[in-house]
Formats: structure tokens, sequence, C-alpha cells
């Protein structure tokens, strides 16, 4: 049977829903390892110690001895019998994609569905993969170490009984007798022509409520099994039981992202404010200078010239780890080549600033600085916020400074309420305008986040609105049709604040990755997509991504690391 994957997005363009990013990150976009990662393999490596096999069945007990029981001589009573009854374990109820068998051609409608999951479960799922024909070593657990170790790790794999194969996780210790990167436990098989394999893969499911969204594909073959993954998820609200309110915080998404869904999720209940004491008032923080756009989509002095404005850029190799400023230099010498006028940064780390700086100030490109916010919180006293902020005032290069965007998706992974993030924009305007800059303010979300409630704080709080856009996670939208996706997204959250100039921090289209409805990975989707882009917004967009992120976890979507416009974009 051929297998497919579809992976249904809430957003629909004519109903305003916003799609979000992978995150592409989706969560915890930028999730990576330090520069001394050393024992890395899966986040969950501690939490596995046994086997496990799908779902939990139980053995019926022998049945009883017909045999007469051999004559006692006693004066004390037989005693009763003990009936010992059997208890069966239901096995976890988890958001692994479901299988929907698809005999003959025509058009299937799956219904949409819900689960909710109250406690951390890891479980063997399945991942999809078209390989052409020949021997292919697939799966299995790839950890980089940066000396001789032993790991102790699960990976899944396959077991066949009686002709019957079986998914199993199993754990294993592993010897890794010098540096370098490793793959544990891979899986091995042949195929006789191009085919979609199914390989085990261990995944683990945060507490939350997972939605597989109704689907509706028309197939055109025999024999079909299309897979409906579960791709939102919603944080459980904390027990009102618990002695004292908590603020709910989402789980860090696995290694290299994270990645429950790439594609739209239900927007998490804004995180209630911290109870304890009422913050200081701030000082007003110092003017900043906003451009006078015409109240929609681009306007005022920020946005490119031409069809280029700028394309993202986070200096990570493919493992993971650090570039050297020279491989900085190299990228963004690229980067300008090809006619951009401005990257776009998201954090301080990795020697960001004074490499890329560098870098963009000798080819002659802008930046767009960002402070990002992750699990901890958006808190002012975050020491990864105050330490970023930190970096920027020493840093100082205002002079190649177009924007700064504080938060990346904060609001829609539920680090920040609205109120908190709001107060750190003032917070940061305060800290960054004592060191000089007096540039425009924003932050960027999915449109779902600026529908979700009352955004007036942080629309107020902001010079110029922005969101990140992914046509491909709106199911209704084909290549060809993702500028016009684009802008009506940026219109939507233009309005919201009230006519601000809007501009678009992420989009892209993979090149790789499961169809979601008409949107289809692939890299001439994604140069139809990106030409799309480009005719109808190229100047008011922040393009996604300079090369592909293999570090990342590939996702729902088998998207995540195929982001890369390099071919779109011809270097």
């Amino acid at each position: 049977m051929k297998a497919v994957v579809v992976a249904a997005a809430a957003a629909v363009l004519a109903g305003g829903a916003s799609a979000h990013s992978h995150r592409h990150a989706h969560k915890a976009l930028f999730q990576k390892r330090s520069h001394n990662d050393t024992e890395v393999c899966v986040p969950t490596c501690t939490t596995i110690y046994s086997t496990v096999y799908g779902e939990e069945t139980w053995i019926q007990p022998p049945p009883k001895s017909t045999e007469a029981p051999v004559p006692v001589i006693t004066t004390t009573p037989e005693p009763e019998p003990v009936v010992v009854t059997p208890t069966t374990t239901e096995p976890a109820v988890v958001p692994t994609p479901i299988p929907q068998i698809c005999p003959t051609p025509g058009t299937y409608t799956f219904p949409a569905t819900t689960i909710v999951v109250t406690e951390t479960t890891t479980v063997c799922a399945a991942s999809t993969t078209e390989v052409p024909s020949g021997t292919h070593t697939l799966g299995g657990v790839t950890t980089v170490v940066e000396t001789a170790t032993e790991i102790v790790c699960p990976y899944a794999t396959t077991e066949v009984e009686n002709g019957v194969v079986t998914s199993v996780i199993k754990t294993t210790t592993f010897v890794c007798p010098s540096a370098g990167t490793y793959t544990i436990a891979p899986i091995t098989t042949v195929v006789p022509s191009v085919t979609t394999v199914v390989v085990p893969v261990v995944t683990t499911y945060c507490p939350g409520t997972y939605t597989a969204p109704a689907v509706v594909t028309t197939i055109t073959e025999t024999n079909v099994v299309v897979y409906c993954p579960f791709t939102s998820s919603e944080e459980i609200p904390a027990p009102t039981s618990a002695p004292e309110p908590v603020t709910p915080k989402p789980e860090p998404a696995p290694e290299p992202a994270p990645e429950p869904e790439p594609t739209p999720e239900p927007v998490p209940a804004p995180a209630p404010a911290p109870a304890p004491e009422k913050p200081k008032t701030e000082a007003p923080p110092p003017a900043s200078t906003p451009p006078k756009g015409n109240g929609s989509v681009g306007g005022g002095k920020l946005g490119g010239k031409g069809k280029h404005w700028a394309m993202t850029y986070t200096p990570f190799r493919p493992d993971g780890h650090c570039k050297t400023y020279s491989e900085v230099d190299e990228d963004v010498k690229i980067i300008a080549s090809k006619n951009f006028e401005a990257l776009r940064i998201y954090s301080t780390d990795c020697d960001t600033l004074p490499n890329v700086g560098a870098a963009a100030e000798k080819y002659g490109l802008r930046l767009i600085i960002g402070l990002f916010v992750g699990s901890p919180g958006c808190d002012n006293g975050n020491p990864t916020i105050a330490q970023q902020i930190s970096a920027l005032k020493e840093w100082k290069k205002w002079h190649l400074v177009d924007l700064c965007v504080v938060g990346n998706e904060a609001l829609f992974n539920g680090y920040c309420s609205v109120q908190q993030l709001a107060d750190l924009i003032h917070h940061t305007k305060k800290e960054l305008g004592s060191a000089g800059y007096n540039g425009p303010y924003t932050t960027t979300d999915v449109l779902s986040a600026f529908e979700a409630g009352d955004m007036s704080p942080v629309c107020n709080a902001i010079d110029v609105v922005s969101a990140n856009v992914h046509a491909y996670f709106n199911y209704q939208t084909a290549p060809g049709q993702a500028g016009k996706f684009v802008r009506s997204q940026l219109d939507a959250v233009s309005k919201i604040c009230g006519g601000k100039p809007a501009y678009c921090m992420e989009t892209g289209w993979p090149t790789s990755g499961v169809c979601n409805g008409a949107a289809c990975a692939g890299v001439p989707q994604q140069k139809e997509a990106i030409a799309s882009i480009e005719q109808e917004i190229g100047q008011s967009v922040v393009f996604f991504s300079f090369r592909d992120d293999p570090w990342k976890n590939p996702g729902a979507c088998n998207c995540e690391r195929s982001w890369g416009s390099d071919k779109a974009f011809g270097y």
C-alpha cells in the first residue's frame, strides 16, 4: 500500500484564521545544542528504562485443571477456592497519527478528532519517508559527542514474531569510542522500487489537548493509506486544587525542535500574570522613531526597495554548533549578492552580534535584531533576557539596526501574557534607549495570537506590527497563492493594531514534507511560492530561511528541516 500523511491546518484564508510557522516552531524554533553539548541523545533518555510494546495486553490465566484432586483426610473444613480476577491495563491514549485506508479513488472526508493527554507519555510512534529502490538505513538515534563517552539511550526498532511486525522501544548502552557523530540502532530495509516506508520513532507527548483537524482529500490511486496527524496541542490548565497559583509554561520542545507539530495549533490561554506583588512602574521609555506608514502592509522607512527586503539568519552549522566568523562572513556575502537588504537575527548567542554584525557592515546589509523569549518566560528579571539586553547594550552598533523584535511567537507558545509582553517591550525600550538606540520596536507572532484577546497593551507598546506567516500550513493555499495569503494575514494584524504598518518577520515554503491539502512541499513548489510572495509583497517580508536546518526535529509535517531557500534564490 502507498502511505501518505495529511496535516490539516486550522487556518482558513476566508475565515481569517492564522497558520503557525513551525516552527516552525514551530515551538522553540531556535532550540539548539550549546558549545559543550556532550552525551547528547534525546530529551527523554533518562525517562525510559524498559521495553514498551505498543498497546498493552493481558494474558489469560491457564485453564483450571479438570483432574480430580487427591483426597485429603483432615478434620479442617476445606477452604473456599480463591478466585483470581485478571486485571487489564488500558493502553495509553496518545495523539499518534491516525491511519485511514482509502481503497478506491475518490474524495474522502475524515472528521476532526481530539485527545487529551494528562501526563507525559512516551510511545513508539511512526514517521514515513519515500525512498528509491535499493538498500536504505533509516531511523535510529543520532547523537554528537565531543569526547569518548558512554550513552544510555532509548531507541525505536521492529520485531517480527509469527510473521507480525511490531514497533517497540528498547534501551541500549552505546559506547562512543571518540568524538564524532553516531547513529544508534538504525533500521536497514530493502525496497525493489520507489516506496513510502514507515520508520518507528521514539515520541514523547506532553500534557495537553491535541487535535487532528477535519480533512478533505482527493485520492487518485487504489489502496492508499492516509495518516492524519494530531498537529495541535493546548496545554492543560493547572489544577484548581493546587495550594497556590502556578503560571503554566509549555514543556520545552524536544531536541532541535520540538516539536510537536509545526502546523497551526489552538492558541494557549495567555499565562496569568504572577500574583505576588505589583511591579514597580518604570519611567517612560525614550521615544522611538516609528515609521509612518499607510496604515496597512509596509510603508514608512522599513522594508526593501525591491522584491527582496530581508532574510532570516542563524549562525549554526548542520550539527547545531556555532559557525566561525569566516563561515558567517561567507554566508552573509552570499545573501548580499542576491540583492537582500537586511538580515533578521533572533538572539545574541553564538557570537551573533559581533560576527553577523561585522559581516553585515562589511557587505552593506542592515540588521533586524531580536530578543528571544523562551520557556523561562518574559519576566524582566529572567537571566536569559537580562543577558541578551546586556549584550545588545555592550555591542550598540545602532547605525546598522532597522528594527528591534522583542519575542518570537512568545504569546502563541504561552511564554508571556499580553501584559507581560507589553511590559517587557517597555523595559527593553528603556534599557536600549539608555544605550543610544531610538529606532522602532515590534514583536512577532501568528495571527491567532493577535486574535485571542485584547492586544491593546502590546499594540500600544510597539511602533509597527509584525507576524510570522507560512502559507504552507493553510491546506487551502496552493504555492502560487502564497503571496496573497501572506498579504491577507498582514492586513488582519494591521487592523487589530489600529492600522499600524505591518511586516512579515518569517515566510517561506519547505522543499520536503507531507502534502497539506493543496499545499505540497517540494523544490518546484517552493520556487513558485517564493515567486508569488516576491511579486505580491516581497518588499515587506523576511524570507525564511537561508539554509536547511538538519539539527532540527523534522516535526509532524516532516518539513521542519527543509525551509532553506537556496534553490529558490539560486545560491
